[in-house]
């Protein structure tokens, strides 16, 4: 197998031709590979495989792209009705030939590991797929980028268009925060290096004294991601705060504590009359230059108010321009280190009165939960982020917006058929209509098996048009779900 350096030196020549319009045969591997550690993974082990299918919207890609032939990885096949609706939104000349350069790879292990570790259990199936590829320039596309991704790449003999494991302490929270200030881009007042009680402890402390009207403070951990590794301590500025936050510090659970050790940071809990937790996703090339891809109002929920739930596009104008900037800064300090690939930059946006104050919290290096969504517009209405407008504009001038969500979930949709799904939004007109280059697309319906939860992404020509039509979404899908099974199916178009 090729040196892991060796190998990533192709990347170029092999992302070079996974253009529009290109018509030279090669390969695109997307390996959504959730390589995270053991205590956060473990949240999600029912849900893994549906996390996974989050990105076969990949192949949305085929019809722009002739020359491609996209290999999808997951631990569960996606249902033929999911297949069917990306079918759908492909012109019908082209279906034949999408269908065709389309290939599901299966590694039926439903453990709670990344899909990289669990071919790496199956060196039959890697050896397969590295005959396949046969001479054609291929790449593949991860998540995120560990030593397992590393060693799928060197069976494969592929190089990764993401930022080597050596690196992947950049986007710690320490070092993040380091990077950013250091690139210019301002962050909330705080510690780095937190590993015990006692030190945060002391950090809150510190908060305390430079923010004495501050709400608490958020304690997170180095190496966490969608918000699991953040836990709020609140003190809302009342007497005795200090008292507060030390108490609450000492009820942190067993795992967290365990987890700091590895480290974190405490930084102030900001708030404002007016609140916005928007982002960033930026793309590094593989000869280092850097790309703002969009800015998103990220939707954030759970015990902590902290974990991604979705995301509208794009972010507010009232500082949409302002979170290009520094995103790009981010990411040409990024790509100085040797950072490729997608990148993303969690801000936080607070307001009193009517200036917006915006701060970044935290520094990705792979994919989230706007990816996806962001996959979906560019291939259904290709055109440009215009980062100082912070709009989409597509190819003929017109602009496009979009709502999309991860967790549209019923307890009562749980077990409900994904083509019941697919032919109730299409029957309602919700759709993405190629005509009107506007309607929702589906995705992640394999959820509904397990909890009643699915995902889409609404495009329209405006946020405000696209936030009704996930509600009229929601809507249909719970009028399928207590309409009796086989009263009718929608034709496809």
């Amino acid at each position: 197998m090729r040196d892991f350096a060796e190998l990533q030196q192709r990347l170029e020549t092999a992302c070079a031709v996974d253009k529009p319009g290109s018509r030279v045969p090669h390969v695109l591997i997307a390996l959504p590979s959730f390589s995270l550690g053991e205590s956060l993974l473990s949240h999600y082990v029912d849900r893994i495989p549906a996390l996974e299918h989050r990105y076969l919207v990949a192949a949305l890609v085929l019809p722009r792209i002739p020359g491609a032939e996209l290999v999808f990885t997951s631990s569960q096949p996606p249902d033929d009705a999911v297949v069917d609706h990306y079918l759908s939104l492909v012109p019908p000349a082209e279906r034949a030939s999408v269908r065709r350069r389309l290939r599901v790879l299966v590694v039926p292990d439903r453990s709670g590991r990344s899909i990289a570790a669990k071919l790496l259990d199956r060196p039959d199936l890697l050896a397969g797929l590295r005959g396949w590829i046969g001479d054609r320039p291929a790449f593949i596309e991860p998540w995120n980028v560990t030593a397992d991704e590393v060693q799928v790449a060197r069976w494969l003999d592929a190089p990764i268009n993401g930022t080597a494991p050596e690196l992947w302490p950049l986007g710690f929270k320490s070092a993040g925060r380091r990077l950013l200030r250091g690139s210019g881009v301002p962050v909330p007042f705080g510690c780095e290096d937190v590993r015990s009680v006692e030190d945060v402890d002391r950090a809150a402390g510190e908060v305390l004294r430079r923010r004495p009207g501050a709400a608490g403070v958020v304690v997170k951990l180095d190496d966490s991601g969608a918000g699991d590794g953040n836990v709020v301590l609140r003190c809302d500025g009342l007497p005795g705060a200090a008292g507060r936050l030390r108490d609450a510090a000492r009820r942190l659970p067993g795992w967290f504590l365990a987890a700091l050790r590895s480290g974190g940071v405490v930084e102030e809990f900001v708030t404002g009359d007016r609140f916005a937790s928007p982002s960033v996703q930026g793309d590094i090339s593989p000869d280092g230059s850097v790309t703002v891809l969009a800015t998103h109002e990220q939707v954030l929920g759970g015990d902590s108010g902290q974990v991604y739930l979705g995301c509208t596009f794009p972010a507010d104008s009232g500082y949409a321009a302002e979170l290009g900037r520094y995103g790009s800064a981010a990411g040409e300090a990024l790509a100085r280190c040797g950072a490729r690939g997608r990148y993303g930059v969690d801000f936080v946006a607070s307001a009193t009165g009517d200036r917006w104050h915006v701060q970044a919290l935290e520094i990705n290096l792979r994919k989230g939960g706007t990816t996806h969504p962001y996959a979906v517009l560019r291939n259904l209405v290709p055109g440009r982020y215009d980062v100082e407008g912070g709009r989409w504009v597509a190819e003929d001038g017109e602009i496009r917006a979009y709502s999309s969500t991860d967790n549209l979930v019923d307890p009562d949709w749980t077990g409900l058929d994904p083509r019941r799904v697919v032919d109730a939004v299409t029957a309602a007109g919700l759709r993405f209509d190629r005509g009107t280059r506007t309607g929702v697309v589906l995705h992640m319906l394999s959820g509904l098996a397990i909890d009643g939860r699915c995902g889409l992404t609404a495009i329209a020509t405006s946020t405000a048009a696209a936030l009704e039509m996930v509600e009229r979404t929601r809507a249909c899908i719970d009028e399928a779900a207590r309409r009796p099974a086989g009263a009718g199916r929608a034709a496809e178009g």
